[in-house]
């Protein structure tokens, strides 16, 4: 499935919108009666930057993810992109940071009107959200498709940066919550973390995976029922 474009900025999209924020005219000349004065809003400016390059690394991934083709995205000079993040390492680590916010953004650390009063509840939770998450995000599907096809210092940034966010999430939200006796949690978790990564990026590619298609949300209703079953199978 090709991920959707993204708008380059100078188009009606939201990249072009955000750009808009971030440079406005003043209409009223100087104290000095001199030529209108040329505003940039910072905060917005970089918002537009890292937008462009998550959009290129969802379409284009890292071959064609250099400082020319972000600025030609954000509609913006490249200078900028070295002034407020460092250069293409700083925006990979710009990328790495906002993945934090995205596990905080997608997987909400509240219980969803659920009551987590075991282990297996909070898992249960955990793995439809992620699914959820993760059907809905061309980036992190080009990032998890990455970590098993790619062993680059940049692919590993951000492959430790979104690991990271969920292990905190899960941590976070455990509480006094334990596994069973006996259960590898750690391995546990980490097959079945497995499994949701590989129905996405299968569906992605294909529509269906080891002959369960995943085109319809009915297809992934029963994805998510067969994903509780084996959740509660180990946990309770």
């Amino acid at each position: 499935m090709k991920p959707p474009r993204y708008s380059p900025i100078g188009d009606s999209g939201e990249g072009s919108v955000m750009l808009n924020e971030a440079v406005n005219l003043e209409n009223s000349p100087g104290a000095d009666g001199g030529p209108e004065r040329r505003v940039r809003d910072r905060g917005a400016t970089e918002r537009a930057i890292l937008a462009a390059a998550k959009g290129l690394l969802a379409e284009e991934g890292f071959q064609n993810f250099g400082i020319n083709a972000v600025a030609r995205r954000a509609g913006c000079d490249k200078q900028l992109i070295y002034r407020y993040y460092g250069g293409l390492d700083g925006l990979v680590e710009a990328i790495g940071a906002d993945l934090g916010t995205w596990v905080k953004d997608r997987i909400p650390e509240d219980a969803g009107g659920m009551f987590l009063l075991t282990y297996g509840d909070l898992m249960e939770r955990l793995s439809l959200l992620l699914l959820d998450a993760l059907r809905n995000d061309p980036l992190m599907r080009r990032i998890l498709a990455w970590e098993i096809s790619e062993n680059t210092e940049q692919v590993r940034r951000l492959s430790e940066a979104r690991s990271k966010a969920l292990a905190l999430w899960l941590e976070r939200m455990r509480g006094s919550l334990a596994p069973p006796k006996g259960v590898d949690a750690a391995a546990v978790n980490a097959v079945i973390i497995a499994a949701i990564q590989h129905l996405v990026l299968a569906a992605a590619a294909g529509g269906q995976c080891a002959g369960l298609s995943l085109k319809t949300s009915k297809d992934w209703e029963k994805a998510a029922t067969a994903l509780k079953r084996i959740v509660r199978g180990v946990y309770g």
